[in-house]
């Protein structure tokens, strides 16, 4: 099923995974959280050529073992055309039918790069003038890292859209206010496609402390007051309340789905969906 037919029905639930050595970690987490008929499960794949093989094979198993419709990242910085020409035969003979089109991080060391694209609305247009893929891009509730404001992050996300982006998924959030904002201004720009909102449960202050260096992230006082005062445990119980408190409000009012960042664990994440559907 592709991301037109996914969104244009029923809510949707998706999460994401990525590749990792301990495989049977994975696939264990991927079969507890299939019992939820998830839309799809999105996997990092070919990103620099790195993981090609390795993602492949859990591409594989999603796809062929558990019957999950799987949807995996493409990067264009650090691939080269024929690159990404190769990882799109490799999927489309197992039937995938979905992208995620990204940029990609820059490495420090670009000499040993392939820079066939620059932008991800260049890697989105590649796609879709090749293929009859479905392509999903990324969004940011509270603009990118490196954009200097959030006006200028949506005209790159509407640049990724004419260019034939069909669905937006979101960075993660923690204040929803944000999110709607974020929609409203996405709304005024013309952009119709559906904003899928990215969910990640609390599971450790190291994770939170990571996340917030890596993008713009607002942190409420009562998160950083929870990550004070609560234990590990406890901690996670309490993110798994308020990402549940987080879910409900965006189903309230009227996400077409929920896409959850699962970091290869099943416990946040199964304990939020049991506590909201």
């Amino acid at each position: 099923m592709n991301l037109r037919e996914i969104y244009s029905s029923k809510f949707a639930i998706s999460f994401e995974v990525f590749p990792e050595e301990n495989t049977q970690n994975l696939y264990n987490t991927l079969q507890i959280l299939s019992k939820y008929s998830p839309a799809l499960v999105s996997l990092t794949y070919g990103a620099g050529g790195n993981n090609k093989d390795f993602s492949f094979d859990i591409i594989k198993y999603l796809k062929q073992e558990l019957n999950v419709n799987v949807m995996p990242h493409f990067t264009c910085i650090c691939n080269s055309k024929e690159m990404i020409e190769r990882n799109i035969k490799s999927i489309e003979q197992l039937g995938i039918e979905n992208i995620l089109a990204l940029r990609g991080d820059i490495p420090e060391d670009n000499s040993i790069c392939h820079f066939d694209f620059k932008y991800a609305n260049e890697l989105v247009k590649y796609i879709k003038l090749g293929t009859n893929l479905s392509v999903a891009v990324a969004g940011y509730p509270e603009g990118h890292i490196e954009s200097t404001d959030l006006k200028s992050d949506i005209y790159n996300l509407k640049r990724k859209i004419e260019a034939g982006g069909e669905v937006i998924y979101t960075q993660l959030f923690f204040n929803n206010d944000k999110f709607y904002n974020f929609v409203d201004q996405v709304k005024n720009e013309g952009i119709s496609v559906p904003v899928i909102p990215g969910i990640m449960p609390i599971i450790s202050k190291k994770q939170i402390d990571k996340m917030t260096k890596l993008a713009k992230i607002e942190v409420p006082k009562i998160v950083l007051e929870a990550l004070d005062k609560y234990n590990s445990d406890d901690l996670k119980k309490f993110g798994i309340d308020f990402a549940s408190d987080q879910c409900l409000n965006l189903i309230n009012n009227g996400v077409k789905g929920l896409h959850f960042y699962t970091l290869n664990k099943y416990y946040s994440t199964s304990r939020i969906i049991d506590n909201i559907l």
